[in-house]
């Protein structure tokens, strides 16, 4: 197996560097922000293509819709990382952003309504999701080969925080575009997209090794089709099915999540065996990948549902309470989240910067036991806050989040030898996406248990109490909580939404004006919200602490002999 190199990083301009990494911070915040710009959109996009999210059977949609993006670029991203290690990683690069430019003008043109029309939607989703697994698999990796390992923190630092906090410009830009017109939700993306293709075709060139080497069928397969089972099962374990609140114990979940475990393991088996495997397992024996790896993942899951919990706190809860109506609480909710993009922002270069002089060890541990404080001080605050600790709070989140992600990116991409950086660092950004759903599975499903204890009988004698007849609230007290939590995160008026115009216009004036009101359903969801909120913040705190655990495991600063002999040769 031979190894070349295309062009010979020595004889690049000294400024190319500088313009890879603006090149692939675009890519990369582009692909992690249309993973949340639907989510303040939803309601306009919904609108748009003439379709109640709240009917029955409709709930499909408003989950593929969100999470099938964050699924299939999970799937993909380990495999992409490791065809640009094989092919050229500019290579494929340059092809995500043809596909994610192409499918984001697919998106744009839906000439579709009804389920028709969110089913165009969905598989453009699904597209996008591809095209955002070819950019992010590479971009680490193509960063890597263009700075030197003792600038890398810096560089990879500012890449890994644009990518984070795209996220968050997300449901702003959502929220903007949405009440606009719900397609320039997709059509935002088409000129940088189409700027980030041919900027990236022109100027960007192969300075890693190439390695070739058969594709790994059997392990893609079993780890894809693993992964994706995994994550259906995920999906639909936080819906109703089978009379009960959730589908955790339902035939199908329990199919899927038992055949997909049952399928990773025999890739595990596989790849073990193969002669040029897609997940490189002697990886793994690098102590400062394996425990900066490990991290990436617990990171995630302690923090990766949090947005949508903070999201229908501010939906469902504080800002009705403060006089927004529904309708106008899902943008207003991505603003009062700010603090927690700007904390990004300020400590994702520094730190990057920081870790390059003195190691990932002591940086991305102390942010992992600030992000778990900033949970315990967010369980501290009662429902009905006051805005300006709780930014404070998002801040301080914000900070420790930005002070572990890039010194532990960098730390994993020094880690690796040259050859296996597209490999490596797509096993870790598989690790950090299929974390996000697995967090938002856990996150949601404590909510859920939380609401289901009290919520029921609180909302059935509410309703009776204001002269909604016993049979209509017994049946709507015993709707699933994720309906009412659904209702509350798409900005819709919950009660209005379950009680029918045909229930309320029976009502006196008063009784009708109290229950659409601002702050009934606020007030009717706040002690079983908190409790909720309180099981899934527990949670976070947990694992965030492990994550710290983890990340000071991974020892001293370690820097793989490949990006050693780098250095030296750019010193020369």
């Amino acid at each position: 197996m031979s190894a070349t190199t295309l062009v010979n990083p020595l004889e690049v301009s000294p400024r190319y560097k500088w313009l890879v990494l603006t090149n692939t911070t675009i890519g990369v915040l582009l692909a992690t922000l249309d993973s949340s710009i639907m989510l303040i959109a939803m309601p306009d996009i919904f609108r748009g293509v003439k379709l109640d999210p709240l009917a029955s059977g409709n709930s499909f949609y408003l989950l593929w819709m969100i999470l099938g993006f964050l699924i299939i670029s999970s799937v993909l991203v380990v495999s992409l990382g490791r065809l640009g290690d094989m092919f050229g990683r500019v290579k494929m690069y340059n092809l995500g952003f043809v596909v994610y430019t192409a499918s984001s003008l697919v998106l744009t043109l839906d000439p579709l309504t009804g389920q028709p029309g969110a089913m165009w939607l969905i598989i453009g989703r699904l597209l996008q999701g591809v095209g955002a697994a070819f950019l992010v698999a590479n971009a680490a990796a193509i960063l890597t080969d263009a700075f030197p390992a003792n600038q890398r923190g810096l560089a990879l630092g500012i890449n890994n925080i644009a990518g984070i906090s795209g996220s968050f410009i997300g449901l702003i830009l959502g929220g903007v575009l949405g009440a606009i017109n719900w397609r320039f939700v997709f059509l935002v993306s088409v000129p940088f997209g189409l700027l980030g293709t041919v900027w990236s075709y022109i100027h960007l060139k192969e300075l890693g090794e190439r390695h070739a080497a058969k594709i790994d069928w059997a392990g893609n397969v079993t780890f894809g089709v693993g992964l994706v089972l995994v994550m259906i099962g995920i999906t639909y374990g936080i819906e109703p099915a089978n009379g009960h609140s959730m589908g955790w114990t339902s035939f199908p979940v329990i199919t899927e999540l038992g055949l997909g475990a049952a399928l990773l393991v025999a890739f595990l088996y596989l790849e073990s065996k193969a002669t040029d495997p897609m997940f490189r397992l002697p990886l793994f024996k690098i102590k400062a990948f394996t425990f900066g790896t490990l991290a990436t993942f617990l990171s995630g899951v302690g923090r990766g549902g949090l947005m949508f919990i903070l999201i229908i706190w501010l939906q469902g809860i504080w800002l009705p309470l403060h006089g927004y109506s529904f309708a106008r609480t899902p943008l207003w909710a991505g603003i009062l989240m700010l603090p927690l993009t700007v904390g990004f922002l300020i400590a994702g270069p520094l730190s990057g910067y920081l870790s390059d002089q003195f190691g990932a060890r002591y940086l991305a541990t102390g942010g992992m036991l600030g992000a778990a404080f900033s949970f315990v001080l967010l369980m501290t605050l009662p429902v009905n806050f006051s805005y300006w600790g709780f930014a404070a709070i998002l801040l301080l989140s914000g900070i420790s989040m930005g002070a572990f992600a890039s010194p532990n990116r960098a730390a994993v991409m020094n880690s690796l030898p040259a050859r296996d950086r597209g490999a490596g660092g797509g096993m870790n950004a598989t690790f950090q996406s299929s974390a996000q759903v697995l967090s938002i599975g856990v996150f949601f499903t404590l909510m859920i248990v939380g609401l289901s204890t009290a919520l029921s009988v609180t909302l059935t004698q509410g309703l009776i109490a204001h002269g909604i007849p016993t049979s209509v609230a017994h049946r709507i007290g015993n709707l699933p909580p994720v309906s009412i939590l659904f209702a509350a995160f798409l900005g819709y008026n919950p009660i209005k939404s379950l009680v029918g115009t045909k229930a309320l216009s029976h009502l006196t004036a008063t009784n009708r004006s109290d229950l659409v009101g601002h702050s009934y359903f606020p007030h009717l969801i706040s002690a079983p919200f908190h409790s909720g909120l309180t099981s899934a913040f527990i949670f976070g705190v947990v694992v965030l602490l492990i994550a710290a655990g983890a990340s000071w495991s991974r020892g001293a600063k370690y820097v793989h002999e490949d990006n050693r002999i780098e250095i030296l040769a750019a010193d020369d």
